[in-house]
């Protein structure tokens, strides 16, 4: 909000309700609501026994404040400004009413609309600063996998809304279940189904156990499985670490991985991990949880006294989806040979497609999977840190 004159309210909104088809949209900086259209009395807001925790008494201040949130990730604050900014003008220019009143019918109008924004004019032009009157929301129409990802972050919004108390409920939410399309992540083929994902637990849990031998790789199976698969990591961050990278934090455990291009990061240890993690150790005759700095490595060798490296982690990927195809080859072949092709990476792909697959809101799945970019991780399609760990909950090692 600032001191442009109240005329330029006109470019957006008339008086009586009617939009303006000339009028170029505003960035949101300049944006400057007429009351009527701000949302205060928007037909979705909380009734007036919900407590909002925003200081917002309007559409924007509501949109200000959720953005706020990603003061300290400028690219992610850049993606989620021009999304929610595209969707704030659409609502106020083409349907004529605020972004509070937008119901499930107007949300598929608006997936419409990014596949072909009309009237092309004014909605669409070249690249310009953002208070340049040659400034336009979009460069032309969207392709599947950036609707997909608008949407996502649409979603986001919404539910960031409603959690605050200023909705009362996300449009958008109908929708989750049955369409799995918005999920960019099913552009990745190298990640297992569900069906694909259960086949393999049951591999995992028929493992013989009549030696000692046996037992031994039934242990470190599991656990190497649960790891995979709840943490997302990468093979070489499997190898390269040891049991004192798990850690407690206040009560809350994490895993603390030096990734890719040597970033620190750390990832939500969920209550499945942690006594896959327990047993796994106890197996071994460790205490149930490490030390900080245990110098342990993260997976044993059979034996317990060293650790085992990346090939020997992808020959124990390999075998395992062996054995599952075995599973799947009568009664669907097709499954069976995409089994047959997995191999380490495709558990880092499977975790994060099963996580969005549980509605892990893409700001957590963007931390998990430990991705630069919001596109990258819109491409396998800040929150307080007790919100996104216990968001980690819903990603179960078995369903």
């Amino acid at each position: 909000m600032n001191d442009l004159p109240s005329s330029s309210l006109a470019s957006l909104v008339q008086d009586d309700g009617s939009t303006v088809p000339d009028a170029p949209p505003l960035p949101l900086e300049r944006l400057r609501v007429p009351e009527a259209f701000d949302g205060r009395a928007g037909g979705n807001r909380a009734g007036p026994d919900v407590v909002c925790q925003l200081a917002a008494s309007n559409d924007l201040e509501a949109i200000q404040a959720w953005l706020a949130e990603f003061h300290d990730s400028p690219q992610t604050l850049r993606n989620y400004r021009k999304e929610a900014e595209r969707l704030l003008l659409w609502a106020l220019l083409e349907r004529g009413k605020p972004l509070s009143s937008l119901t499930r019918e107007d949300c598929l109008q608006y997936e419409l609309f990014l596949a072909d924004p009309q009237p092309r004019e004014r909605w669409c032009g070249i690249k310009a600063p953002r208070f340049s009157p040659r400034w336009r929301p979009f460069l032309g129409p969207l392709s599947p996998a950036s609707r997909k990802l608008a949407m996502l972050i649409v979603n986001s919004l919404f539910s960031y809304l409603v959690k605050a108390g200023y909705l009362a409920g996300n449009p958008l939410a109908l929708a989750r279940r049955r369409t799995r399309g918005l999920q960019p992540l099913r552009q990745v083929e190298r990640f297992l189904e569900h069906d694909q994902w259960q086949a393999l637990l049951a591999a995992v849990a028929d493992l013989p156990r009549d030696s000692e031998r046996d037992r031994q790789h039934h242990a470190r199976a599991q656990y190497l499985v649960a790891l995979l698969y709840l943490l997302g990591p990468r093979v070489s961050e499997v190898a390269g670490h040891t049991m004192g990278s798990f850690t407690r934090i206040r009560d809350r455990w994490w895993w603390r991985v030096i990734g890719k291009g040597r970033k620190e990061a750390q990832v939500p240890v969920n209550q499945d991990m942690l006594e896959a993690l327990s047993e796994y150790r106890r197996f071994h005759g460790l205490p149930p949880l490490p030390a900080p700095a245990e110098p342990t490595p993260l997976v044993l060798n059979l034996k317990g006294t060293a650790g085992i490296g990346d090939n020997m982690i992808y020959r124990i990927v390999k075998d395992l989806v062996a054995r599952a195809a075995a599973r799947l080859e009568t009664d669907d072949p097709h499954q069976a040979e995409k089994l047959r092709r997995a191999s380490t990476h495709w558990f880092r792909h499977t975790s994060i497609t099963h996580q969005a697959d549980a509605g892990i809101e893409l700001r957590h799945l963007q931390r998990n999977a430990r991705h630069a970019r919001l596109d990258t991780t819109g491409l396998y399609l800040h929150a307080e840190e007790k919100e996104w760990h216990e968001a980690m909950e819903q990603h179960r090692l078995k369903e």
